[in-house]
């Protein structure tokens, strides 16, 4: 019913830059907040960044100053522009947002498939 799709990632230098992308399409009444998550190996997955509905952002102390959230409500589309990343950002990102597909629906929680970061030199 809902498809989430990322794009961006790849292998970039240390102090580089990428733009992760994540696209909902599907049934979607409603989306509330729209946030990112990242797991490195051997690790759980954590918190990089969410913004609410209204536009209101929190991010992990580890990326603060370096990353940006931003979303287009019209896209149903969620950003995150990674600036000056450094070997310990490598990991595989993962959109999350949570959606009503009906006026009257529960929220749900949805995952991107997962995209590659990788920060070496």
């Amino acid at each position: 019913q809902v498809q989430l799709v990322e794009s961006g990632g790849g292998l970039v230098q240390p102090g580089g830059s990428l733009r992760l992308s994540c696209a909902a399409s599907g049934r979607i009444y409603s989306i509330n907040t729209m946030g990112w998550y990242r797991q490195a190996p051997g690790k759980q997955r954590e918190l990089v960044a969410t913004i609410s509905s209204g536009g209101r952002t929190n991010y992990a102390d580890s990326v603060k100053g370096r990353f940006t959230i931003s979303r287009d409500n019209a896209k149903n589309t969620v950003y995150l522009q990674m600036n000056n990343l450094n070997p310990e950002d490598t990991a595989v990102y993962y959109c999350n947002i949570d959606l009503r597909i009906g006026l009257h629906s529960s929220t749900y929680s949805y995952w991107g498939q997962g995209t590659q970061v990788t920060v070496s030199s």
